[in-house]
Formats: structure tokens, C-alpha cells, sequence
């Protein structure tokens, strides 16, 4: 019987790997046709603005939730992104 259970594990792992490759190429499929003609040096410069931005936002967010949590509110309340709602 362990025999078999370590047998379905090592199969869902294979599976599992399989399915993170394909989609990876998939990523990979849809990144290249996003970047069309670009050159991919600027297509990075591009994109890492992108995440840089989703960065800051993020910390800003948690920054927000940490000074406004003593008065019950959250960074998402104020900045309109949620109805006002007291706990």
C-alpha cells in the first residue's frame, strides 16, 4: 500500500511539472506577442516600470493600512476603492 501511494505522488508531481512547463511557454508565447516589434532591452526597461510601480503601490497600501488601523480604516476605505464601513 505505500508502495502505491508514493507512486500517485510521484505521478501528480510529474503532472504538476508538466503542466508548469507548458505553461511557462505559454507565458513565454504570450510575453513575445505583447512585445511585437519591440526590442526586448526596451521591452524589460518597460516592464520593470511596470512592477516597480505595482511595488510602490503595494507599499504605499500597507504603509496606509499600518497608520490608519487605529482608527479602524483601511488605505482602501480612504482612497474611495471600498464603501466606508466601521468594524
Amino acid at each position: 500500500m505505500p508502495y502505491f501511494r508514493i507512486s500517485n505522488c510521484a505521478e501528480s508531481f510529474y503532472l504538476m511539472t508538466e503542466q508548469n512547463e507548458q505553461l511557462k511557454q505559454q507565458l513565454w508565447n504570450i510575453a513575445n506577442t505583447l512585445r511585437g516589434k519591440m526590442d526586448a532591452d526596451n521591452f524589460r526597461d518597460y516592464i520593470l516600470g511596470f512592477i516597480f510601480y505595482k511595488y510602490l503601490s503595494r507599499k504605499m497600501e500597507l504603509y496606509g493600512n499600518e497608520i490608519l488601523h487605529p482608527d479602524g480604516l483601511t488605505f482602501a476605505e480612504v482612497e474611495g476603492h471600498l464603501p466606508l464601513c466601521r468594524r
